[in-house]
């Protein structure tokens, strides 16, 4: 008769699932910091080509065009 997986059977089982997860947490982390890394370099890049702070699309709310917040609605 076949009842199942023993109970041996299982806790390694267990085991080996933890032991999966934490490596796929681990790479998953891995990636996400590399990933910052390039992000925030690619930033810096812009930032410094075009030769300003704040990124692109960064405007004044006060814009003298009357694009700005005080334009529509002061």
């Amino acid at each position: 008769m076949c009842l199942g997986p023993t109970p041996s059977e299982k806790r390694a089982a267990a085991a080996q699932r933890e032991a999966a997860d934490v490596a796929k947490r681990e790479e998953a982390e891995k990636r996400a910091g590399q990933k910052r890394e390039d992000i925030m370099e690619a930033l810096e890049g812009a930032t410094v080509r075009r030769g300003m702070r704040g990124g692109m699309g960064r405007r004044s709310l006060f814009r003298a065009a009357g694009g700005g917040f005080m334009g529509r609605f002061g």
